[in-house]
């Protein structure tokens, strides 16, 4: 990165982090989700929102410390703001990563102390650091004082069987004393044991209440909430009573969901966009990628499989676009396939 990249991001990222109390800069969002929201992907959202709050995968401190820097934190200017989850436990590491955020310009750094996968576990950090909000608070705090973005925590409602809301409820206030002032909520809690990750996001009950009172008895804090909402009737209905709304996997396989959302959430002026001019920009990203970076186009049109979701021939779309035999052609020629040999951007 040049230095007038990271000026570049670093003044970006300085814009949001005024709006950082701002119940707005959290007001929609796409979530983290592991193997999805690459650069990639989030270029490719970017493009249906200007004004969604993008989230990276998660990025373990080790993976920071000891790999490809480059590789893990590049992105295009495009996608602010775009957050940085990471996910780690110890003070030191956290905090030099942080840094490293900071320093490639991204707008925020979340703490993951949500994803209850036994992988995750081992490392000592997600879904289980809900158990020891004291540390989760030594985090955040060394954080807060090296970086001058947001560092916001997402976690769940509660570990295991238990169901007390005390437990949630004090967590968040223990985190908050340390310069949180953004949490955003999965409204189900995490078994550390005897489910997988997908049976964690589906088998515990979602109760929306817990995080609706979390709102109610932390009104200065900023409370998104997270879980099961997959559509904007249940965004809108989720707004009345708290501050945000994160989006996951509906997101992903059904991304032309996100096409209104500035103009319904944000007053902004309806979009003209349409299915087949967002398909012509992710082909000419896809080329400048190949260019660039020597990207092979399946690895970024994969993520836009869900874009022609629920029309007719949208599977036959999608059987070309993720066919690797045609991975010899050039993007523009498949695009040219998946629309019958004619392709005419509406």
């Amino acid at each position: 990165m040049t230095g007038n990249e990271t000026i570049e991001k670093q003044s970006q990222a300085v814009d949001f982090k005024e709006k950082r109390y701002e119940s707005t800069a959290w007001r929609l969002s796409v979530a983290p989700m592991m193997d999805w929201t690459d650069r990639h992907c989030r270029y490719f959202h970017r493009l249906l929102s200007r004004k969604a709050l993008l989230y990276t995968e998660m990025v373990t401190t080790g993976a920071l410390i000891h790999g490809d820097v480059e590789r893990h934190l590049r992105y295009s200017a495009d996608e602010h703001p775009v957050a940085l989850q990471l996910g780690g436990s110890d003070v030191a590491d956290l905090t030099h990563c942080a840094r490293l955020g900071q320093d490639w310009g991204y707008d925020e750094i979340n703490l993951n102390c949500g994803c209850p996968s036994e992988r995750v576990q081992r490392g000592a950090f997600g879904a289980c650091l809900m158990a020891e909000p004291k540390l989760v608070a030594d985090c955040v705090k060394a954080m807060v004082d090296v970086v001058h973005i947001p560092v916001t925590v997402k976690h769940r409602i509660g570990i295991d069987k238990s169901e007390s809301y005390a437990f949630v409820r004090d967590f968040v206030g223990i985190v908050s004393e340390a310069g949180c002032r953004v949490f955003i909520v999965h409204a189900r809690n995490a078994w550390l044991k005897g489910l997988s990750p997908k049976e964690n996001r589906e088998l515990p009950p979602l109760r929306y209440g817990l995080v609706h009172q979390l709102k109610r008895d932390f009104p200065q804090l900023s409370i998104a909430i997270n879980g099961g909402i997959t559509t904007n009737e249940q965004i809108t209905e989720q707004l009345l009573s708290v501050d945000g709304v994160m989006v996951g996997r509906e997101a992903y396989h059904n991304p032309w969901l996100m096409c209104d959302w500035d103009a319904t959430f944000y007053g902004e002026c309806a979009s003209a966009l349409t299915r087949e001019s967002v398909e012509l920009q992710m082909v000419d990203y896809m080329s400048r990628e190949s260019a660039l970076h020597g990207t092979p186009w399946s690895a970024i049109a994969r993520h836009m499989l869900g874009l022609r979701h629920g029309l007719p021939g949208a599977r036959r779309w999608r059987q070309v676009w993720s066919d690797h035999r045609l991975k010899s052609l050039s993007a523009y020629e498949v695009l040219a396939q998946s629309h019958g040999g004619t392709f005419a951007a509406a």
